[in-house]
C-alpha cells in the first residue's frame, strides 16, 4: 500500500502513547501531581496525535463519527471504542493522581488492558485483510503489540521490562519481515486464479488503464530490494538495537532521552516500510507484481 504519512504517524505515535498508559495503568511508575500531570500529558500528546494524523487518511474526515457504529463487524469500529474508553478511564484515573495523590487501582487497570485493547484492534485491521499477505499474519498482531509495550516501557522507565521487550520486538519485526517476503508466493494468488483462466502461462494482454487510478495510488508501491534491507537494518537498529544498548550502560537522563529518540526514529522507519512492502494482491493485475 501506498505509504502516506498520516497512516505511519499514527500507528507509531498512538502505539507508543497507549503503550505508556498501559504501564501508568499498572502504577509503572506510580507518580502523582505535577510529575504525573507530565507523564499523563506525553501519553494523551501522542495517543490522541496519533489518532487526529489518522483521519487526514480518510476521504471525508467529517464522517469519521460514523465509525462507531459498525462495532459487530468491523475492527475499525472496535479500534473506536476501544480508543474512546481507554481515554475517558484513563483520564479519569489520572486526575485522581494528579489533583488528589490518589490511584484507583481498578480504574489503573481497565484502562491499561482498554489501551493494549486499542493497539490490538489497530493491527487487527491490517491482520484481517486476506488481499494482502503480508498482513495476513499473526506476526503483525504480535509486532504492534510488542513494540508498543516495548516503547511503553521505555518512556515509562521500566527499563527491566523494556530492556527483555524491547528484544522480542525486535525479534519478532526480524520474522515478520523474513516469513513475510515468501507470503504472498506461498497464498497461491495469481493472475490465473484472479481471472478465473486455466492453461498455460496467463499474462496481461496490455494494461489496464493508460493512466493511474484509485487503486494503484492506494494498494501498489513496489520497494527495491536495496532501499528495503538498507532501512530494515536502520529500522531494527535504531528502533531496538541501540536503545537496548543504551539502557545496559549505566543509567543517565542524556541516554535515556537519547534511548527513546532512537526508539521512535526507528519505528518510524519500520512502519514506512510495513505499509510500503504490503503487497496488495491488486498489483498481480496491474502487472506490479510477481507472486
Amino acid at each position: 500500500m501506498h505509504p502516506a504519512p498520516s497512516v505511519i504517524i499514527f500507528s507509531t505515535l498512538s502505539g507508543l502513547g497507549f503503550g505508556l498508559l498501559f504501564w501508568l495503568g499498572f502504577g509503572m511508575p506510580g507518580p502523582t501531581g505535577l510529575t504525573a500531570f507530565i507523564f499523563f500529558a506525553i501519553a494523551y500528546l501522542l495517543a490522541v496525535g496519533g489518532l487526529l494524523a489518522s483521519t487526514f487518511h480518510l476521504g471525508h474526515p467529517e464522517r469519521a463519527i460514523k465509525a462507531f457504529s459498525q462495532w459487530q463487524t468491523s475492527w475499525l469500529s472496535r479500534e473506536a471504542w476501544c480508543a474512546v474508553s481507554a481515554l475517558v478511564i484513563m483520564a479519569i484515573y489520572g486526575a485522581g493522581l494528579v489533583f488528589f495523590s490518589t490511584r484507583i487501582a481498578v480504574l489503573g487497570v481497565v484502562g491499561a488492558v482498554l489501551s493494549l485493547g486499542t493497539v490490538g484492534t489497530t493491527s487487527m485491521i491490517y491482520a484481517q485483510l486476506k488481499t494482502v499477505p503480508r498482513w495476513h499474519h499473526w506476526s503483525t498482531p504480535a509486532m504492534f503489540l510488542t513494540t508498543s509495550l516495548g516503547g511503553g516501557a521505555l518512556l515509562a522507565g521500566q527499563l527491566r521490562f523494556a530492556l527483555p521487550l524491547l528484544a522480542i520486538a525486535g525479534a519478532v519485526q526480524l520474522y515478520y519481515w523474513i516469513s513475510g517476503d515468501s507470503r504472498l508466493r506461498d497464498s497461491g494468488t495469481t493472475l490465473a486464479s484472479a481471472t478465473g483462466l486455466k492453461g498455460g502461462s496467463i499474462r496481461a494482454f496490455e494494461p489496464p488503464h493508460t493512466g493511474t487510478n484509485y487503486l494503484l495510488r492506494e494498494f501498489v508501491f513496489v520497494v527495491g530490494r536495496k532501499h528495503s534491507h538498507n532501512l530494515r537494518a536502520i529500522g531494527l537498529g535504531l528502533g531496538f538495537g541501540l536503545p537496548i544498548l543504551l539502557m545496559i550502560l549505566p543509567f543517565h537522563h542524556v541516554l535515556a532521552g537519547l534511548a527513546v529518540i532512537s526508539h521512535v526514529a526507528g519505528v518510524f522507519a519500520t512502519r514506512w516500510l510495513f505499509f510500503a512492502e504490503a503487497e496488495h494482491v491488486v498489483g498481480l493485475y496491474y502487472g506490479k507484481r510477481t507472486a
